[in-house]
Formats: structure tokens, C-alpha cells, sequence
């Protein structure tokens, strides 16, 4: 789907150079198809060292492309759709991961004579070792096409779900947006635990590492809900159910619960900003 296509790449940070990385190292599509602008002169040129894409300005690389992701800070965005907004062209495809930027707010960026086909995903931080989680919303104007060509791309560094409604954009990222980071103070705490108890701590950051991992793959693996797999491990009256008891007792579900609804009414605050 995409081997033909020529995408665009506003912006060379983190996340989109994930993306060219997950696009060229799948065989997606051919390097010298996508072509990358940064106003630091430095990472267009390391983009173009590192995965043999091409760069060029904002202008030139509007024209020379059907697919455009835009891969800037929420803050530019309007400074760039306006300075671009009269070189795209009907046809082509716009992808936005600006987090917490609406589609109708690029559509008002682009301007009321604009129907440039618009899509918004929210990926996360895993998707840089490939392993990602996106949601993807289809805008005004699109069609079931721009939804494949979206999914291609993030499929190529995770897994992708599409959403029906824009609104739970903010779910998205208080849970799997803002997820690792609840996962790495988990991992830090299970270290800090087997610490206290003994082991040496490289040790106990492997066990911690290695345990959050093999649970994850038990849980993809499984089509069965996650309380069949806890109680797969949980003998009854056993150790584990005395950890589990301890968990309970200390609230575990409330604060995740907490975490992720304060990380999404923090996504729904700068939504409005």
C-alpha cells in the first residue's frame, strides 16, 4: 500500500524519525519515497545519513508528496499549517500525532476553503523500539483508504485500534499515552522491593524487568481476560494471594484508575488551550 506512495515528514524528532524507522525497516516503502523537513538543519541531515530518506523544505516536500505526517510540537502547529496551507493539494492525505490537537483544529489552521483529508493518531513511547500502541481517528474528508495508509504506517512500529469517536482521544492518552510511565515506576517499585529484601540490585531489576515482559506476551498470547490469567499464578492461600491482598489493601486498582483519569482530564485541559 504504501511502496508507491511518496510521504512528507514536517518535523524530524523522536516520533518521526520512530515512524520513518518502522516504514523503512518493514520494507513499507522505499527510503528515497519520503522525504523529511526540521527547522534544525541537523536532524534533516541525520535523517538523511541514518535511513537514506531525502529532505527539503516545507514547500518542496508539499508538492512532492501524497501523504503528509505531521510530527511537530502542539504549540507549531497553527505557525505551520498557516505558513503551508496553500501548497497541499485536495488529494493528499494529512496524519497528525500533535497531541491533544483536534481535527477541527487543524481544519481551522487550513482554513474554511480547505478539505484536505484529515487523520489524528496518538501513539506512544514503545513505538520506538517497535512496539507501540496508536489510536487513530479519521477526520472530515477521508475515506477508508486514508484510514489504511494511517494504520500501514503505525502498524509498522506497534499495534494500532481505530476510534469511532474523537473525545476518546483522551482516554487513549491517559491510559496507553501516558501507560509506560505508570509500567516503569511499577518496574522501579518491584526493583526497589526485591532491594529491600535482599537481592542485589542489578538482579532485581531483571527479575522486575524480565516478569512485566513475560506477563505482557502471557496477556497477548491469551485470549482469555486477565483474572483467568491471575488466577493461573494464584494458589489459594498461597504467596501470590497474600501479595495480591497487600495490593488491594493499598488501593493498587483505585490509584491506576486515578492515574489514568487525572492523565486524561490533564489531555482534555490542553485540548482547550
Amino acid at each position: 500500500m504504501l511502496n508507491e506512495k511518496r510521504i512528507a515528514v514536517i518535523g524530524a524528532g523522536n516520533m518521526a524519525e520512530t515512524l520513518i524507522r518502522g516504514m523503512t525497516q518493514n520494507q513499507l516503502i522505499e527510503p528515497g519515497n519520503i522525504i523529511v523537513t526540521d527547522v534544525l538543519a541537523e536532524r534533516r541531515d541525520l535523517m538523511v545519513e541514518r535511513y537514506g530518506v531525502r529532505s527539503g523544505d516545507s514547500t518542496s516536500i508539499l508538492l512532492d508528496a501524497e501523504v503528509i505526517i505531521l510530527a511537530v510540537k502542539p504549540h507549531k502547529i497553527e505557525e505551520v499549517l498557516s505558513a503551508a496551507c496553500d501548497h497541499f493539494i485536495p488529494s493528499q492525505l494529512l496524519i497528525s500525532i500533535a497531541a491533544g490537537i483536534t481535527v477541527s483544529q487543524i481544519g481551522e489552521a487550513l482554513g474554511p476553503e480547505n478539505r484536505l483529508p484529515v487523520v489524528r493518531v496518538m501513539p506512544n513511547a514503545p513505538a520506538s523500539v517497535l512496539s507501540g500502541a496508536s489510536a487513530i481517528y479519521a477526520g472530515a474528508f477521508t475515506e477508508t483508504k486514508d484510514v489504511e495508509i494511517a494504520r500501514a504506517i503505525f502498524e509498522s512500529v506497534g499495534k494500532v485500534v481505530i476510534l469511532d469517536r474523537e473525545e476518546l482521544m483522551d482516554a487513549v492518552t491517559g491510559l496507553s499515552g501516558s501507560g509506560p510511565a505508570y509500567v516503569f515506576t511499577m518496574i522501579e517499585a518491584l526493583s526497589d522491593a526485591g532491594l529491600q529484601l535482599g537481592l542485589p540490585r542489578p538482579l532485581a531489576n531483571t527479575l522486575a524487568i524480565q516478569t512485566v515482559y513475560g506477563a505482557a506476551k502471557m496477556a497477548l498470547a491469551a485470549d482469555e481476560p486477565m483474572s483467568k490469567l491471575r488466577d493461573l499464578v494464584t494458589t489459594p492461600g498461597g504467596t501470590t494471594a497474600a501479595g495480591l491482598r497487600a495490593m488491594e489493601e493499598g488501593k493498587f486498582r483505585a490509584t491506576v484508575s486515578s492515574a489514568v483519569e487525572a492523565a486524561a482530564a490533564r489531555s482534555r485541559e490542553l485540548a482547550k488551550k
